[in-house]
């Protein structure tokens, strides 16, 4: 019996199977291993694009824009449009437990690109923490929920206005105003998760109204225009808000914390929120047994586990140790800096760790 509705379930949700998944959850995965794959592959592209930039004008982190000149950094920004674009449209064909997760597939792209391009060598446990990231989005691919099948963005708009759902979106609501006007003015300079607070929850909204508005623009295209609806347009402008916010508080907290320190944690806490989100909203663990649900969150925590490997690790490829996240100090020396990629603080010393080269010439020019 239950396989009976597991199996109508799939059939209505794609029609067609492949390998035990529905034709739209296939679709869906394609589409978010593509934009894995382009977005992993911009930050490459517009990386030696900085570099080549740097070379023969004013370096982008001391303030400069030559890089605004050059072609490889564009061809960067527009392999990381077609990225988003791709993962966009993912989530109007997949569940987000199911896409969600795989964006850590960027992480592993860039981190093998950059071994080859860019020859920053990619240390043992960081390959062990690819593995785990490939295992981890492997299990989630075999046990994803179908899609619902859905005809329509009203239909959508009730789901997101059932009970469950409300309640959660006034918790998010509540919680990320206090964040914003209690916590950010005490400890957003001080404490990481202040401001990657605000970008997961506020996050976890509009990838539920980015959802909705993929399967409005889904059904669209099909034939069934879903642009009279004014849920449609609702849609949107919090699809707008949702992600002017994120990216605000996302730019404070890369401003103010360690690049590797943020992406983890970051990529932790929206996902975490996005998968309960999705959870609450589209009900995707109605159509499962116990088993596949507990399978899907060992594989979520495989991918937390290899994503944190990844970044923990990439300081020992230079000789460096690993450093808890420190501020940032607003007016610090540019020249500090312009010898490495990404700013490590010293918690004991507020100075920048080097390698014992560097740090001699410091202390020589400090005297």
């Amino acid at each position: 019996m239950a396989t009976e509705a597991s199996t109508s379930a799939a059939v209505s949700g794609g029609g067609s199977w492949v390998e035990g998944m529905s034709a739209d959850n296939i679709k869906g995965l394609v589409l978010a291993l593509s934009s894995s794959f382009f977005i992993g592959a911009s930050f490459i592209v517009k990386k030696k694009g900085l570099k080549k930039a740097g070379a023969s004008g004013v370096r982008a982190g001391v303030g400069g824009y030559s890089y605004l000149y050059e072609p490889l950094w564009w061809a960067g920004m527009i392999t990381m449009i077609v990225g988003e674009v791709a993962n966009f449209a993912a989530y109007a064909f997949a569940p987000a437990i199911l896409v969600t997760p795989l964006g850590a597939l960027s992480i592993i792209i860039s981190a093998v690109l950059a071994d080859i391009m860019l020859k920053e060598k990619l240390h043992i446990f960081g390959m062990l923490g690819c593995v785990l990231c490939v295992v981890g989005s492997t299990t989630i691919v075999l046990h994803a929920p179908q899609e619902r099948a859905i005809e329509s963005v009203a239909e959508v708009w009730d789901l997101a206005t059932e009970p469950a759902f409300l309640s959660y979106a006034a918790i998010v609501l509540a919680a990320t105003f206090v964040l914003i006007y209690y916590f950010i003015p005490q400890y957003g300079q001080t404490h990481i998760m202040v401001y990657i607070g605000v970008c997961s929850l506020v996050g976890s909204l509009s990838v539920m109204s980015v959802k909705a508005l993929g399967i409005a623009l889904k059904l669209t295209f099909s034939g069934m225009n879903q642009l009279i609806y004014p849920q449609t347009w609702l849609f949107t402008i919090v699809v707008v808000a949702c992600i002017v916010t994120q990216m605000n508080y996302l730019n404070k907290a890369l401003d103010t914390f360690n690049t590797a320190v943020v992406s983890p944690i970051y990529y932790t806490m929206f996902t975490s929120l996005t998968i309960l989100a999705s959870v609450i909203m589209f009900k995707d663990w109605d159509r499962q047994n116990p088993t596949q649900i507990v399978t899907e969150m060992c594989g979520f925590v495989t991918i937390l586990s290899g994503t944190f490997l990844l970044h923990k690790t990439k300081d020992l490829v230079d000789g460096l140790p690993p450093t808890l996240p420190v501020r940032i100090p607003k007016h610090a020396d540019e020249d500090d800096y312009a010898a490495e990629g990404i700013p490590l603080r010293s918690a004991a010393e507020g100075i920048p760790l080097r390698s014992p080269r560097a740090a001699e010439s410091f202390r020589s020019t400090s005297l």
